[in-house]
């Protein structure tokens, strides 16, 4: 899709930016010629992300997302450099597993602090900094097919995007007077990197399940993500677009499965 210089200069941050996911979203953006402020608990991480992006003039800035100190503290670095931002990216989150009979309270708040309370402060933060600048905004979270479909020794992780999604219309529904637009993006399963490292073998066996028989690339989730923050999506707030490959509506093995039965 062409934007037809859309993002030129406009200011984008992208939490969880060291991530793979983060990474794309942010690198898709820098192409298109806006500034990206990223964030992430190391701050060397993201500052070799911001040598690899086109363009000058980005903004790599640590933050504890656990700490509601540390994101004020962040809001308020961003609203000196920036002033109010034009896109807000809530990417960050965190997929520990255990059983829950044996996740300890400090695994399960962690991941609620991370993949909901973060994006509930910063919404909040940079929502009533796009108000006082009178100009609108989007905000992007981004979800997963988790919130939909329970996996077994992953529920916190479930839950915590479940209530995402419930937070992304709660936020879209009461911003949207301001010209606000809140939406949510279900990436597809992502092959890791060194931030979220992989087996190959446990690439391949899920990456043979996806309908579509391969799994999510920058170019996928880049253009989701600038899809929903451009004014060809001007009328949509409270949605959730899900590119995933199919592979939340079921298992390629399992059609395979029944194509032979017929």
């Amino acid at each position: 899709m062409n934007f037809v210089n859309e993002f030129q200069g406009k200011k984008v941050i992208v939490t969880g930016a060291g991530g793979i996911i983060g990474g794309w979203i942010a690198e898709a953006f820098a192409r298109e010629g806006a500034l990206v402020c990223l964030t992430d608990r190391s701050l060397e991480r993201i500052e070799n992300r911001k040598a690899s992006l086109d363009g000058k003039g980005h903004l790599a800035l640590a933050a504890d997302l656990t700490d509601a100190a540390s994101l004020i503290a962040f809001a308020d670095h961003v609203a000196k450099a920036w002033g109010a931002p034009d896109i807000l990216v809530n990417n960050a989150g965190i997929y520990p597993s255990g059983f829950l009979l044996d996740i300890s309270f400090d695994d399960w708040d962690a991941i609620f602090d991370i993949n909901l309370r973060a994006p509930f402060i910063l919404s909040q933060l940079f929502a009533k900094q796009m108000i006082a600048a009178g100009k609108g905004g989007s905000i992007v979270n981004i979800s997963s097919g988790a919130a939909r479909k329970m996996r077994t020794t992953v529920v916190p992780y479930c839950t915590s995007k479940t209530a995402l999604d419930r937070l992304t219309k709660g936020f879209a529904i009461e911003l949207a007077e301001y010209g606000i637009r809140v939406n949510a993006v279900e990436p597809g399963f992502a092959a890791g990197s060194d931030v979220s490292a992989l087996t190959q073998d446990h690439v391949s066996n899920v990456t043979a399940s996806i309908p579509l028989g391969r799994a999510s690339s920058a170019a996928d989730v880049g253009a989701a993500v600038l899809y929903v923050s451009s004014e060809a999506a001007a009328y949509m707030t409270g949605a959730t677009i899900t590119v995933d490959g199919g592979n939340s509506i079921g298992s390629q093995v399992v059609f395979q499965a029944k194509k032979k039965a017929l």
